[in-house]
């Protein structure tokens, strides 16, 4: 369920036996160890039981409190409180450190790199597009540009490869 302030997540059945809602976050246990496998087989995780571990971490990274965890009656309940203009501030503090220049980036930079920044994911011209509301000859250029400021990669094998794309620089 979704709130103003938190997202709570209720999943049916009791935690396992080793798992405790005071231990769930050092001890490991997978319900279904063969989809947990086939998930970071096909890359949807990064790894074996990185899901408790990765909620931990996004939110102190974000200052927000940490995961609640609880088992009212036969289900498990977390709960991710969430603070819209804290979690804000503290992605522009992180990418003004980050990239230098960002204060010089336009509106249209900015919202490509929030949006990579916050997801992970990569680039693509026509995504560029979508999120600017412009041409897409108009995102080539901005992506252009950005990997020009050595703020983005580019991947690609030539200017026509259908498979282009755009990653954060390191």
């Amino acid at each position: 369920m979704m709130f103003d302030d938190r997202l709570e997540i209720h999943s049916p059945g009791k935690l396992p036996n080793i798992v405790t809602v005071e231990n769930i976050k050092h001890e490991r246990f997978s319900r279904n160890p063969r989809i947990a496998r086939t998930l970071t087989e096909f890359g949807w995780v990064r790894e074996m039981n990185e899901g408790v571990k990765r909620i931990y971490s996004e939110m102190e990274s974000y200052f927000l409190h940490e995961p609640k965890y609880t088992e009212p009656g036969n289900k498990v309940v977390l709960t991710l409180e969430n603070n819209i203009l804290s979690r804000h501030l503290r992605v522009n503090d992180k990418m003004m450190k980050k990239y230098d220049e960002f204060n010089d980036l336009n509106d249209d930079e900015k919202a490509i790199l929030h949006i990579m920044y916050n997801t992970g994911e990569k680039m693509t011209t026509a995504l560029a597009a979508r999120i600017t509301n412009r041409g897409r000859n108009f995102a080539s250029k901005l992506l252009k540009s950005l990997v020009n400021k050595e703020i983005l990669e580019w991947h690609g094998t030539s200017k026509q490869d259908r498979n282009q794309y755009y990653t954060l620089a390191e």
